[in-house]
């Protein structure tokens, strides 16, 4: 099983191993059907009844295995009680430490439990697959939809979890009790609200949510973040978090996450009029735009290793490029210089530290605050990339002020300006710099620290080794999954952050390549959509800066009411690869519709195709996203090339690549503009539905 703190016992290994299922027999079994089926085709009634025996059999070893040793569990924890009601009375600071590792050593067994009963549920997931494979039985539907809902089916008992529950309430209980060792104890019951929550309970309820595919809003969106959790962190690494955790600061590194989206979409509506100002063609506006994405790209990795050292000092450089890009985006009016304007936004890009603001979610709060302070990173920044053109849509004046310009067009960079000055200041006096020793440490690999993880929905070596098939066995079976690769990376190295884009890249599977070039289609059809908005629509409808403001502010305001329908609803009623399908089919629908054939383009089909377009890349981004944080490699949390960065790279790229798409476009003449844009959106859209389907079913 998985070691926490030392490895398991090979004798305990051996134990639990004549409990898991037996897919060599299975896999046999199989292989016996085939050569009956071929020889009499009326033999698929026994070959049904006969599998299913023998798979009811294979399930219900594993549940009463399983509630075995829950008894086991249950029984460790009525002892423990009874422990704990002597020292309670006695005020011992020293035992009680001691009460509090005997709860988490049962918490820990129970995760071994989960994780047992994951791998045994893959185990009949693959075997499934392969009998209808080899057999053309939809064998599975059959047997799912027999076994789920009958009161006494095994199937059915692995995941009620009501024994489960019950430990984990007795765990938490008397963990919450004895926190800080004081004579003064909490109860969870009268005070529900408490936030004091144990690593190991997290990482159970964690391991609970993978087996029964249930989420909640605020996990659904944190994950967005893209802030790869570990699987069970040291209560020394969390303390360490606990002493850096300073709530003003998190709200200042908030704020930059905020202000900075905020800055990227506040010149979208006007980008064209003031490359036409300066000029210069409408088209223009998807390089002024995408200069910033373009400086992103190499921002993001500097940002990146800076935060190893620091956090205060890269946020103070970013917030002075960052005003001095937006006054250089200001005055390139009156200097009447597109250069000047160009230059400005690369200058805004270089001042993009996103990376540092996941980075200081990671090292410096505290496990139970840290899903919400993912879920207000990605909050902020949604909130960001509404209010950019909302503000835009305010600053419809003109006047002029010891001779500078204020205007529709050099206003966003004024205002702009000011709100990082301002945010200066405050992160000057406000902003607390974790010690140095304490961020170097959280960096550094625990010797103490899970020497197997979960990894792409298996646990590692650790677990994996002993289970169902040998190394060789694997390799000769043509139904396994191909994203095992991780798994034979040591227990050492699961520990040690990447070092480099090359090895960061060797870690990436097929699926989470996929995901990774899903995230750069959906971004390259947004950024196509907003970029070239104000061209498109001026050209079309004649609409007013006022009038694009207005709809790209309605586009963004649809950003969190979708993500909480998806992670609330249908992320409970379906799986995450059914909607990650299905949204890309109506992206690729949205795009389809955005094409002007024929029939003159009205207000009607632009805003309904935009509409389609833009929720379904916001329900895609969500889902892909969730999946990724799930199945890309633990290694990817810590160091400068995590997890964060990778997709803030793919993103990135495919911003770059649709505004330079825009700006090539433009040599075609307006009329061609919108559907020269479109059509790599829906190449690239089809390509991905394609290899979606191809690694459907080897996505967590």
């Amino acid at each position: 099983m998985v070691a926490f703190g030392k490895k398991l016992k090979e004798t305990q290994i051996q134990e639990w191993q004549g409990y898991y299922i037996n897919y060599k027999l299975m896999k046999k079994k199989v292989k016996n059907y085939v050569q009956q089926i071929e020889v009499s085709e009326q033999s698929r009634e026994y070959v049904l009844k006969d599998f299913s025996r023998i798979l009811d059999k294979q399930i219900e070893k594993i549940v009463l295995f399983l509630l075995e040793q829950q008894g086991e569990l249950a029984s460790r924890l009525f002892t423990l009680g009874q422990e704990h009601d002597v020292l309670v009375q006695q005020q011992d600071g020293s035992k009680l430490s001691e009460l509090q590792q005997s709860y988490r050593d049962v918490g820990r067994e129970l995760l071994q439990l989960l994780f047992f009963v994951e791998m045994n549920a893959i185990g009949v997931r693959k075997i499934l697959k392969k009998f209808d494979k080899r057999c053309g039985y939809k064998f599975t539907n059959y047997y799912v939809k027999t076994r789920a809902n009958h009161p006494y089916s095994q199937l059915r008992q692995i995941f009620k979890h009501v024994g489960v529950s019950a430990v984990v309430g007795t765990i938490s209980r008397n963990l919450a009790d004895l926190q800080d060792n004081k004579g003064n104890f909490t109860s969870i019951y009268d005070h529900p609200g408490l936030p004091f929550q144990d690593p190991i309970i997290s990482s159970i309820n964690q391991a609970v949510d993978r087996l029964t595919n249930s989420t909640d809003f605020l996990h659904y969106l944190g994950k967005h973040a893209l802030i790869l959790p570990e699987e069970l962190p040291t209560p020394s690494a969390d303390h360490a978090a606990n002493e850096r955790y300073h709530l003003m600061s998190l709200l200042l590194n908030l704020a930059n996450a905020f202000l900075y989206m905020v800055n990227t979409y506040i010149i979208v509506p006007t980008a064209d009029d003031y490359s036409m100002s300066l000029g210069a063609a409408a088209t223009l506006c998807g390089a002024v735009i995408g200069s910033m994405a373009v400086a992103q790209v190499f921002s993001s990795v500097y940002f990146s290793a800076w935060s190893n050292k620091s956090y205060m000092k890269p946020l103070l450089f970013s917030s002075i490029v960052l005003l001095v890009g937006n006054t250089l985006y200001a005055l390139a009016y009156d200097f009447n210089s597109i250069y000047l304007l160009l230059v400005g936004r690369l200058f805004c890009g270089l001042g993009s530290a996103r990376a540092v603001n996941r980075r200081y979610i990671t090292d410096c709060v505290p496990l139970h605050l840290r899903m919400k302070a993912s879920a207000g990173f990605v909050s902020a920044s949604a909130l960001g990339m509404a209010c950019g053109p909302a503000v835009a849509c305010l600053l419809q004046t003109n006047f002029k002020f010891l001779n500078i310009t204020f205007n529709q067009d050099t206003l966003p960079g004024w205002i702009m300006a000011l709100a990082w000055f301002i945010y200066l200041l405050c992160l000057w006096t406000t902003f607390r710099e974790p010690p140095m020793e304490e961020i170097e440490d959280a960096l550094l690999p625990k010797s103490n620290t899970v020497s197997g993880k979960i990894e792409n929905g298996l646990v590692q070596k650790g677990i994996t080794e002993p289970l169902l098939l040998s190394a060789e066995e694997m390799k000769q079976d043509e139904d396994e999954d191909q994203d095992c690769d991780n798994s034979e990376e040591s227990a050492e190295e699961i520990q040690k952050p990447v070092t480099s884009i090359v090895s960061a890249y060797k870690l990436l599977t097929p699926s989470v390549k996929v995901q990774l070039f899903i995230y750069f289609m959906l971004k390259y059809a947004m950024e196509i959509l907003l970029a070239e908005s104000s061209v498109v629509t001026t050209y079309y409808f004649i609409w007013s800066t006022s009038n694009v403001a207005v709809f790209l502010a309605c586009l963004g305001l649809t950003v969190l009411p979708v993500n909480i329908l998806v992670g609330s609803y249908l992320s409970n009623i379906f799986e995450e690869r059914q909607v990650l399908l299905a949204s890309e089919i109506l992206v690729c629908l949205g795009i389809v519709l955005s094409f002007h054939v024929v029939i003159p383009y009205s207000v009607p089909q632009y805003v309904c195709s935009a509409l389609i377009t833009f929720v379904a890349a916001e329900v895609l981004e969500g889902v892909n996203l969730n999946l990724l944080s799930r199945v890309m490699s633990s290694r990817l949390s810590k160091g400068t090339y995590n997890g964060g960065l990778l997709s803030t790279e793919a993103g990135t790229l495919a911003r770059v690549f649709a505004d330079s798409t825009i700006t090539l476009a433009g040599y075609w003449g307006m009329s061609r503009l919108l559907n020269v844009t479109l059509l790599p959106s829906l190449f690239i859209c089809i390509f991905s539905i394609i290899a979606t389907c191809f690694t459907y079913n080897s996505m967590y």
